[in-house]
């Protein structure tokens, strides 16, 4: 009996600090999940779920700690220069994002992935955007603001626009300060509402130029070896056609060999 006493404290002992560590891991988890990011702001947003606020903070990058239930983000006004991949894919309740007011240079490929299906509204004006990606927005379908960027309108942006889903409106923000080519004159007009322009004009004559080259260079190599083959067998036919002449005469001297002996024998 002492042994089985000592035992079942022993055993409970230990049970109990594993209940007591199950207890704490989950409680650290759910806060975590649920707290405030450092130095900012966080309030109950309206249906649930936080509004979080880091406005004019000197941020430098999106903060990663930002809560799992956050409904609503406010970054603008500080100087983030890059949004990277997966930025905000912990955040599956995010309806709007403000990002305005910022030195946003680069929206890499996937910076929004995750946001498809709860993301509404996104605020990208008064930044530095200057080529679209169309990449970066994949999977979103919310409004967006791309207002007072200093955006490049070549090309490849009309080629990435009819690959983005959002709403078509938000593209209207486009407005070209720059254009490739220049002469196009699309400077100070917003792309999508100038239907009519084509930036991907020059390219095509390029490389329509280009593969008439290829044509051209590929059907002078052709006429070349054509060529180069009558000629080469021109040369085996004469000499073939020289051959076949040469042999009725030794033909014939055959025969009148065989005459003559003919004659002797009798």
């Amino acid at each position: 009996m002492p042994l089985l006493a000592d035992w079942l404290l022993r055993h409970s002992v230990v049970m109990c600090l594993l209940l007591h560590s199950l207890v704490l891991m989950t409680f650290c988890f759910h806060h975590a999940a649920t707290s405030c990011s450092k130095s900012c702001y966080c309030s109950e947003s309206e249906g649930g779920g936080k509004t979080v606020r880091c406005s004019n903070l000197q941020l430098t990058e999106v903060p990663q700690d930002l809560p799992n239930d956050t409904r609503r983000v406010y970054l603008d006004f500080n100087l983030i220069a890059a949004v990277p991949p997966n930025a905000f894919a912990g955040l599956p309740h995010l309806a709007e994002l403000d990002l305005s007011h910022n030195e946003l240079s680069q929206l890499e490929p996937g910076a929004f992935r995750g946001l498809g299906a709860s993301l509404q509204f996104i605020d990208l004006s008064s930044n530095k955007l200057v080529n679209f990606n169309a990449e970066a927005f994949e999977g979103l379908r919310a409004r967006a603001n791309l207002t007072n960027n200093p955006w490049h309108c070549d090309c490849n942006m009309q080629m990435a626009m009819p690959h983005v889903d959002l709403e078509p409106a938000s593209l209207a923000g486009i407005v070209c300060q720059t254009s490739d080519p220049k002469e196009i004159g699309v400077e100070g007009l917003a792309f999508l509402l100038a239907p009519d322009v084509d930036l991907c004009a020059v390219m095509k004559r390029t490389t329509d130029v280009a593969m008439l080259v290829v044509m051209f260079g590929w059907f002078t190599m052709v006429i070349s070896y054509l060529v180069y083959y009558v000629r080469a067998n021109q040369e085996d036919a004469r000499r073939h056609l020289e051959y076949l002449k040469s042999l009725p005469s030794r033909q014939g001297k055959s025969e009148e060999s065989s005459t003559i002996s003919t004659v002797l024998l009798y």
